[in-house]
């Protein structure tokens, strides 16, 4: 059989097991073992548990179910409404203020948590019902929280970022520096079209009550006082403490990524049962049961997804496939042009954890050979997929914003999320024309540890 054919069929069969409606995690096992009963070595299934066991013994690994714990602790507490809270009084006078304030608080609580639908649903339960309160039209308000959700996938700790760097060997504290530049880049270009959006909306309203005398609720004000303003931070600081020092400890240099991982969620818990109360085990018996299923569901996919890499590097097709892209003699460009919109058209059906360990054997010997920065496509790669959760048919922060907010149209969700989509894209085509959005803060950073390290 020739590679062609066999690639073909590969391809084929996976599509069919994925639309079966199988979980991912069964449908891509079931696939590397049907091929190799088929076309490997009889010997090979016996092999199968031993190949799984190898490819996940990681020590990068370790740190994605103490990251999910961390986020866990942070999210099942009341810290997301605390912390929207505190960026609502501080923000409130800047025009737009609250959609503002919502974006913020995503990034923030993406920044502990790690998590884009622990996000959503965080900062969305309570940021959505005060924007429609406050006037703001639903789409609008969905679309906010749905987007500001995304950057849990961007600003470390990321899961994500973890299994890119496991799959294209890189540096994971690099991958986590080259994240926070472009992070900002799209909380900026969030809170600008925040602000726009918002403007336009008071506009209208004004017309509209200058039309018939009624008034919108976005012609109200509400100003706050400087002691209702620092009464907020006695419950956001420690946890905005926590973010800083878990960097502090990966970036200075004092722990690696899983010791960071275990030591945040160690100080998350001693917060949230600080602050919150959250200690007896009625109460923890959610974070750790919540943490339990998420990442045994997680590292399942991971490791039916390596054995499925495993299997199509042993039969050759992800290496075929990289020469055959190779082969093409595809400018650089047009090559990167083409990597990133096949990974748009995966994010319809698929989420950033398949796509990464699916592909990676794929395009990234050719991204490589053109003399891409991994580190940097990993980060182009990111924001791409972070579109794939706010566009359909997909979109996980779409659907997990119509169950925390059942009564806006789905209609009205997609397009609320759709100018944010455009502002993920022009970020990426900003950081192709000025790279150092995502290569200054490693370089600069790693650089000098390295040298306080020598």
């Amino acid at each position: 059989m020739s590679m062609l054919v066999l690639g073909s069929l590969f391809g084929v069969v996976t599509l069919l097991f994925m639309f079966s409606g199988a979980p991912i995690a069964f449908a891509l096992g079931s696939v590397a073992v049907l091929f190799m009963a088929l076309f490997m070595p009889a010997s090979a299934l016996d092999t199968v548990t031993q190949n799984v066991y190898e490819e996940m013994a990681s020590i990068t690994l370790l740190s994605i179910p103490l990251f999910i714990l961390k986020g866990a602790a942070i999210g099942k507490s009341r810290a997301g409404q605390d912390l929207y809270a505190a960026m609502h009084v501080w923000m409130g006078r800047i025009p737009g203020g609250l959609g503002i304030a919502n974006v913020f608080a995503c990034a923030l609580f993406a920044a502990m948590a790690g998590s884009s639908p622990a996000t959503c649903s965080a900062i969305g339960s309570a940021g959505i019902p005060e924007m429609r309160k406050r006037g703001y039209s639903p789409g609008f308000a969905a679309g906010i929280i749905a987007a500001g959700g995304t950057l849990g996938i961007l600003l470390p700790p990321s899961i994500t970022m973890i299994l890119y760097a496991v799959a294209a060997e890189q540096s994971l504290g690099r991958l986590f520096l080259a994240g926070i530049a472009p992070g900002v880049l799209l909380v900026a270009l969030f809170a600008g079209y925040a602000a726009l959006r918002y403007r336009k909306e008071r506009t209208l309203a004004e017309a509209e009550y200058r039309r018939s005398g009624t008034a919108s609720a976005l012609l109200a004000t509400e100003t706050f006082t400087n002691r209702q303003k620092f009464e907020m931070l006695p419950r956001v600081v420690p946890f905005v403490l926590l973010l800083i020092g878990v960097m502090v400890a990966l970036y200075g240099g004092f722990a690696t990524p899983s010791e960071t991982a275990g030591l945040g969620a160690l100080l998350a818990l001693l917060l949230i049962a600080t602050i919150y109360g959250v200690w007896r085990p009625r109460d923890v018996a959610p974070i750790l049961s919540s943490t339990l299923k998420e990442s045994t569901m997680l590292m399942f996919i991971i490791g039916m997804s390596l054995l499925f890499s495993y299997v199509m590097s042993y039969l050759h097709i992800s290496q075929a496939a990289a020469e055959w892209i190779v082969g093409t003699h595809l400018s650089k460009w047009v090559l990167l042009a083409a990597v990133l919109l096949m990974v748009i058209v995966l994010g319809f059906f698929l989420p950033p954890v398949s796509i990464i360990l699916m592909t990676a054997p794929i395009i990234l010997p050719p991204l490589k050979a053109a003399g891409f920065d991994l580190i940097w496509f990993g980060v182009l790669m990111t924001i791409v997929m972070e579109t794939g959760l706010i566009h359909p048919p997909v979109g996980l922060n779409i659907f997990v914003i119509k169950n925390i907010a059942p009564d806006i149209a789905l209609r009205d969700i997609i397009w609320g999320v759709l100018p944010f989509v455009v502002l993920m894209l022009l970020a990426v085509l900003l950081i192709c024309i000025f790279p150092g959005i995502a290569t200054a803060l490693p370089d600069a950073t790693m650089g000098a540890v390295t040298a306080a390290g020598h």
